[in-house]
């Protein structure tokens, strides 16, 4: 039996404050679903299906989590139903500036106190990638930030940081300190024998130059582990 499309489906047959534009200009924003507002970015749906049903698909396909939707590749939001490449675009390019507005939100100096204070420092750089990066937070004498500097790029299993440009950044910027900070895109927050060699590598390292290294962040988007807090520097 060929599928039927309820009359509901049309937004057009819709209440006009139920529609999603139209609800937004009479209720304002706040009062809009994500679901609806997703809607309004695609602008139409399907044959079959209502922006908004597509929406309510591609959330649901994200387990409804805006941040799981803003890990999904061109490719993948494409596999969608109702989804060609221009809606795709359109979904990543407002969810990339939602990124950025957190960002720029981010205080442009602040004074490291804890790991919690370093995790917020790095979000807006780590937040979301589907691969690895290594970065490091520059500090003064007074433990405020001076710069964060991103080190190396890699694939979903992990990065290389070469120590040189490590201290390199450091010594350029004359920082006193310095923190580590790489992701994991799995979600897993605990070091590899890896990663704790190369903190003990880096640690000496920086010990001979008089560059202390305060802590190593291991990111996640869910949380993060602490070299200094776990006692492993």
């Amino acid at each position: 039996m060929p599928y039927q499309t309820p009359a509901s489906f049309g937004i057009k047959s819709w209440a006009e404050e139920d529609r999603p534009r139209e609800k937004l200009m009479q209720k304002g924003r706040a009062a809009l679903s994500d679901a609806e507002l997703l809607a309004i970015l695609l602008g139409s749906g399907t044959a079959k299906l209502s922006a908004v049903d597509v929406a309510k698909l591609v959330l649901s396909a994200a387990q409804n989590d805006l941040n799981a939707l803003a890990r999904f590749s061109l490719k993948e939001l494409m596999r969608q139903k109702g989804i060609g490449e221009a809606k795709a675009i359109t979904i990543m390019a407002a969810l990339e500036l939602g990124r950025r507005r957190k960002e720029a939100d981010a205080p442009a100096r602040t004074t490291i106190t804890c790991s919690r204070d370093i995790y917020r420092v790095v979000q807006p750089h780590l937040q979301d990638l589907p691969h690895e990066e290594f970065w490091v937070v520059l500090l003064n004498r007074a433990n405020v930030v001076m710069r964060t500097v991103s080190i190396s790029r890699g694939g979903v299993a992990g990065t290389v940081a070469d120590p040189k440009l490590i201290f390199k950044e450091a010594l350029e910027q004359l920082a006193s300190s310095v923190i580590l900070v790489h992701n994991h895109p799995s979600g897993n927050r605990n070091p590899s024998a890896a990663d704790i060699a190369l903190t003990r590598k880096l640690k000496d390292a920086g010990q001979f130059l008089d560059l202390p290294i305060l802590d190593h962040l291991i990111y996640t988007d869910a949380g993060y582990f602490s070299f200094a807090d776990e006692g492993m520097l």
